[in-house]
């Protein structure tokens, strides 16, 4: 059992080997891997329980030697924990599986599983884009659902030209109006998340025209989408999720080039998996390979269902194949699959090197790589494989060895480079092997993500959704990332934006205004040409910034409140509410004398330009509706 320093237990081992004498063994065998796995990660202040030792409390250091620790474990019956993350708790198992082996016939191997609860690696979505379908599973076993559950706008199409890629691709919907749609997939709980979306035009419209347009999630720009005629795209980032729930969003660029998307996946991360980055930034995707293999690799080989690019050799490369047996990578701090590691490339001699294509853009960015280096036989105690990375013509690593049966990750984080830099893998001297490698991937950093638009704002917006569903087909950010506003509003450029304007004329609203007092940055509200009723909600007097209130042409009833009556520099516009009067006696008698708003506007305070009886207020609101728009 383990525990950490309050008693709450973090990990357990399970031993299920059918040779009682091998099982202290193997619970060594166990017990050191997981201490090996504490030191790669740096974790301290470990609690350790076992039949034989009953608490025993080490800390451990990321340099220290465990040869100790193999004289400790040769004698005891030990399971490890720890406490890696505080965000999240990750319990493994270990779990023995007896293996025999030929010369010894005993347990020689152990097989060191990952069983994570992980709230966000259970994040596991697939969505075909225009699909009528309810779900169904692919060639790759991934279960796929229609779209209909996270968007209302739009226009389903089935493509022309049949791809061999997955059926997937058979549909998409397209946008024709509003600035930009987005997919809102809401209820997943915060974490790291790996989100894919993928295009094929496939001349749905029978136009031989493939668009351009914006991607963008969670407010935050993401690529200008280039599509073609005959082949499929798909973008990837990587990122710690900021709220619980996901928007991923097309946006019109180009007149008459409408957006469209095919698929939409999210896959859940481990916490710690690409964690040696900033979790205030994302990661964009820009190449992941898998070195010699003959086919793409993905979901089942990965759980994470990355996808991992085949690449044959050229220039003189070799593909080679790997004869080990890798029990687990899991200790990897971004856990590859085993099948990356199955096939490599490396050079045709000792003294050759490997110069490694790396997709990034021609102008210069900051970058996140990962490489993947494994042994592909066991080497004899006269051969050495031996090199180092190299960044243009200067080195930039360690001498790497990789290990058979085992995987090296080597990672640099916010690295400056182009297309025009050069990555290659260079023979030490003493080396008497080619270098080799077996995946890699390539990341652009990001620009910070955004808080997104403000919480007030966000919440009295809600409210207005709630309380007219015409207006609840905006989903996604409704400032951000600017200029792409929801269409019915408008946003001041703060970091934190504020919706400053609501344009809801001649949207056929109907019933009473809901509360949304909380949008306090309120200056513009345009709501003329509904069927709205009821008595105006006293709030919209408190609003403190307030300019303009035109309410004309609805059924609004009994006075306007003296809030806004009394509110200086106001302009408000009623005229085209007959049940509506403007305050105190008039709204006592029944008389058109007495009814009269623009009798009584008159000897309304000085500090609010009431307007009644006319309709060039209302004028002046379009003519700035029609200058937005």
């Amino acid at each position: 059992m383990a525990r950490d320093s309050a008693g709450m237990c973090l990990a357990w081992q399970r031993c299920s080997l059918a040779r009682p004498s091998s099982v202290e063994e193997g619970e060594c065998l166990a017990s050191l891997e997981g201490l090996r796995l504490m030191v790669l990660h740096g974790w301290s202040n470990v609690i350790l329980e076992g039949a034989y030792l009953s608490h025993i409390q080490k800390i451990i250091s990321p340099q220290e030697d465990l040869s100790f620790v193999v004289r400790l474990l040769a004698d005891s019956y030990i399971s490890v924990c720890s406490l890696p993350f505080v965000e999240l708790t990750i319990v493994f198992l270990i779990e023995l599986v007896e293996l025999v082996c030929m010369a010894a016939h005993r347990i020689s191997c152990l097989v060191f599983a990952l069983c994570t609860l992980s709230v966000s690696a259970q994040v596991y979505l697939s969505i075909d884009c225009g699909s009528a379908s309810d779900s169904y599973k692919d060639e790759n076993l991934i279960a796929w659902t229609g779209d209909d559950k996270y968007i209302q706008n739009g226009e389903s199409h089935s493509v022309q030209t049949d791809n061999s890629i997955s059926h997937v691709l058979d549909t998409l919907r397209v946008f024709t109006t509003r600035k930009k749609n987005c997919y809102y997939i809401d209820s997943i709980r915060r974490g790291r998340v790996l989100v894919r979306a993928t295009f094929y035009y496939g001349n749905y419209d029978s136009k031989s025209s493939p668009p351009t347009f914006e991607l963008q999630f969670d407010g935050n720009p993401w690529v200008t989408v280039e599509t073609s005629s005959s082949d499929y795209v798909y973008y990837e980032v990587a990122y710690v999720m900021k709220n619980d729930s996901i928007s991923v969003c097309v946006a019109q660029t180009n007149s008459g080039q409408f957006p469209f998307i095919s698929a939409i996946e999210v896959r859940g991360l481990e916490t710690f998996m690409y964690g040696v980055t900033n979790a205030n930034y994302p990661l964009f995707l820009r190449r992941r390979v898998a070195f010699g293999s003959n086919a793409t690799i993905r979901y089942t080989d990965d759980p994470y269902d990355r996808i991992w690019t085949p690449e044959v050799p050229n220039n003189g490369l070799l593909r080679v194949s790997s004869d080990a047996f890798f029990s687990s990578v899991t200790i990897l701090n971004d856990i590859p699959p085993p099948a990356v590691l199955k096939h490599a490339v490396t050079a045709i001699s000792p003294n050759s090197s490997i110069q490694l294509p790396m997709g990034l853009p021609s102008f210069e960015t900051l970058g996140y790589i990962n490489w993947y280096f494994s042994e592909v036989t066991r080497l004899r105690p006269n051969q050495l494989r031996s090199f180092r990375i190299f960044k243009d013509n200067e080195s930039f690593s360690e001498p790497i060895l990789p290990l058979y049966e085992n995987c090296t990750q080597i990672y640099v984080f916010g690295v400056n480079a182009s297309s025009g830099t050069t990555f290659s893998l260079v023979p030490t001297n003493d080396s008497t092997l080619p270098p080799l490698i077996n995946a890699m991937e390539v990341f652009e950093i990001g620009n910070e993500l955004t808080n997104g638009t403000d919480t007030k704002d966000v919440q009295g917006l809600a409210s207005l959704q709630k309380a007219f569903a015409v207006l609840q087909d905006w989903r996604g950010d409704p400032c951000l990332p600017a200029p792409y506003t929801w269409d019915w509003i408008d946003c001041n450029n703060d970091s934190t934006p504020r919706v400053t304007t609501l344009f809801l004329g001649n949207f056929n609203l109907s019933g009473m205004l809901p509360d949304f007092s909380s949008m306090d940055a309120l200056q513009i509200i345009d709501i003329h040409n509904n069927s709205l009723g009821g008595p105006i909600p006293d709030f919209l007097g408190t609003l403190p910034h307030l300019e303009t209130l035109n309410l004309a042409n609805n059924h609004f009833n009994g006075s306007v409140p003296a809030s806004l009556l009394n509110k200086n520099g106001l302009n408000l516009v009623v005229t085209g509410n007959p049940d509506l009067c403007a305050s105190g006696a008039s709204c006592l008698s029944t008389s058109d004398s007495t009814r009269s708003p623009s009798a009584r506007s008159s000897g309304s305070t000085n500090n609010v330009r009431t307007m009644f009886g006319t309709l060039i207020p209302s004028i002046i609101i379009l003519h700035v509706w029609r200058k937005k728009h």
